[in-house]
Formats: structure tokens, sequence, C-alpha cells
């Protein structure tokens, strides 16, 4: 009998189109004669919709409509793994053996999502409650990362919005350039480089329009590497990779359109320094408690320090995004990466 896959799209986020790419990306991959997928949608206001249209729709943003959505919830009773569908004045179930988010940023990648599914005791693909909530925290996932022994930037974490004083005083250890960024955000969404006094307030504005808490961190000499990392006990790392800059830092216009910069699968780096990232990224995976699978970002410097940067426990799931690119260069397709987390998730 096929297994019924909820996959998660769409949420209450500045990530939502982001997710509507990878979340079409894993139905189209999913091998259909072993997995019943069950297309779970979230609107932008937070709404709930089992999606029985054409998963071409998704990507489009066409997906939200009355003939092909209907109103849906997850029951909280652990022995049910079931998605009620409210119509009208009745409800149906359809039973689920696990639920693969495919969502990003707050609401779906920061363990509110994995909550949920962890007490209705449905089976998850990824990273739990704990760990989605730790490594999307930057300070607390530096500060465990720190702990374990692997090198973080320095930073200091901003509460509320300073004077022009205050913010010169809380970071005048840092030195510029510095990055100013949420403290819970993905995307690179109110980030800013800073290299000046004068730029150093607007950023930690912009920074809070995202979050209620901003941290400012300095800027590393080097460039970013990232391991894709997958299991639980046993860990597979894809191929390291190398994102190329030719100015700038790699923000959300650059993470999805590559227009002044590039990535290398392998990175083009010596392969000692490649083993040694990787036994960094399964520290890291390890001391943020993450299974399944997750994407670890580091900064190689030129004297090859690695630096941790931040772990994506739901990374761009696109045929053409990291993840999947790295586990590519080590010998693994895609439709076996998620047939392997989908594995792991049941186990």
């Amino acid at each position: 009998m096929k297994q019924s896959i909820a996959v998660f799209f769409g949420g209450h986020s500045s990530e939502y189109r982001i997710s509507l790419q990878s979340a079409y990306s894993v139905i189209k991959n999913l091998n259909p004669a072993k997995y019943q997928v069950i297309p779970v949608g979230i609107s932008q206001d937070g709404d709930w919709f089992y999606f029985h249209g054409n998963p071409e729709l998704i990507p489009a943003d066409a997906w939200y409509s009355p003939t092909d959505c209907t109103p849906a919830v997850l029951s909280p009773n652990r022995n049910d793994h079931t998605l009620l569908l409210l119509q009208d004045d009745r409800i149906s179930r359809i039973h689920l053996d696990a639920a693969f988010p495919v969502l990003h940023g707050r609401n779906g990648e920061d363990g509110t999502l994995q909550g949920l599914i962890e007490l209705a005791g449905i089976p998850l693909a990824g990273c739990g409650t704990l760990s989605s909530a730790l490594c999307m925290d930057k300070d607390r996932a530096h500060r465990l990362v720190q702990m374990s022994g692997i090198d973080v930037p320095k930073s200091v974490v901003i509460s509320q919005t300073p004077s022009p004083g205050q913010a010169l005083l809380l970071t005048k250890d840092i030195g510029y350039p510095m990055f100013i960024k949420p403290v819970k955000a993905g995307s690179s969404f109110g980030v800013t480089k800073v290299s000046s006094d004068s730029e150093l307030l607007p950023a930690i504005g912009e920074a809070f329009r995202y979050d209620d808490q901003v941290i400012a961190e300095e800027a590393i000499n080097g460039f970013e590497v990232g391991c894709a990392v997958l299991g639980t006990d046993r860990l597979t790392v894809g191929e390291v990779d190398e994102i190329e800059l030719s100015g700038g830092f790699f923000d959300f216009t650059e993470k999805y359109t590559l227009k002044t910069s590039s990535i290398h699968v392998p990175a083009r780096i010596k392969a000692g320094t490649a083993e040694r990232i990787k036994e960094a990224a399964k520290t890291i995976y390890k001391a943020l408690g993450c299974c399944g699978f997750a994407r670890v970002d580091m900064f190689l410097t030129p004297e090859e320090r690695i630096v941790f940067n931040e772990v994506n426990t739901i990374p761009g799931f696109t045929e053409h995004s990291r993840y999947p690119k790295m586990m590519e260069a080590a010998g693994f397709p895609f439709g076996e990466i998620l047939e392997r987390i989908l594995e792991l998730a049941m186990k």
C-alpha cells in the first residue's frame, strides 16, 4: 500500500513564495508508486487547506481557490494520525503516515509547526521542535556551537531600538564591517552589511521589521561554504559547496537569482580542508540536536579557519537548490534523498 505523506507548504511567513517553489519540487519528485501525496497549503493569513488541485498551480501561487481547497486541520489526538477536512457541516478524514513540512522561516521552520505535528504523534520528516527552534535563533545557536569547539563570529544582541549613541556603544567591540540581522528570520530578510556609523541605526531599524531581537555580527573575512547533512545517528554528508561573490553579500536577491554570484559544487578547496568542513558540519548538526536533514553553513577564512554561520533545518528544496546539488554531487539523486528522509521519519 502507498504511504500517505502530508506535504505542508506556504505559511504565514515572509518566505511564503519560496516555500511554494520548494514544496512543488518535493511533490513532483516523490515516487508516486510508493507515496500518496496529501498537499496541505497554509495561506499567508495562516489558514489551512487540503489542496486537491493541479500541483502546477502551487509554484505560480494560484493554488488558493474554493474549487481546489478544503479547510483542514490536524487532529491533535495522538492515535488518529489524521488530517480533518471541514466540509460544510461534516468532517471527513485522511490518514497520514508522515508529515513533511516544506516551509521556510517563521511559523514553519522555527519549531511551531514541528511541535504541532509531534503533539499529534505523526512521524515528522526533518528536525524536531527543539532543534528547529534553536537553529532559527542565531544567538542561541552560536552559543551552543561555540561550546562544542567551533569558532563563531563576535556578536551582540539588541533587544530594543537604541539611540545612536547606544547603538555605537553596543557594537564598539565588533568593528566594521558588520552584519545587522534579525535574530530569528531566514533568506537574509532584514539583513544589512554595515560599514560606517551612519548606516548602523537604519540597519537596526530594518532588522526590527522582521523580529523583536536584532543581532550585530562580525563580518568574517573569507567565503561561505555549506554542507548538506542527512541522517540522525549515522550521518551522510554531501559534497561541500562554495559561494563565490563578485561583491556585497549573499542576500535574498543573490540567493534566488545568482545575478552576480556563483555556487561551486564541489568547492574549490583542498581535499583535506573539505574533510575538516564536513566534520565541523557533523559536530554542529549534533550540537543543535538536528535529525533527518539540514544544511550547515560556515565561513572559510584565508587562513583556512572554519567559522560557523547558521543551520537551515528546511533548506531550499528545488532541484537546483544548494542542498540537493550537494547531495547529488555525492551520488544521491533528488528522489532518493526524499525517500531516505521519509524512511528516517517513519523508522
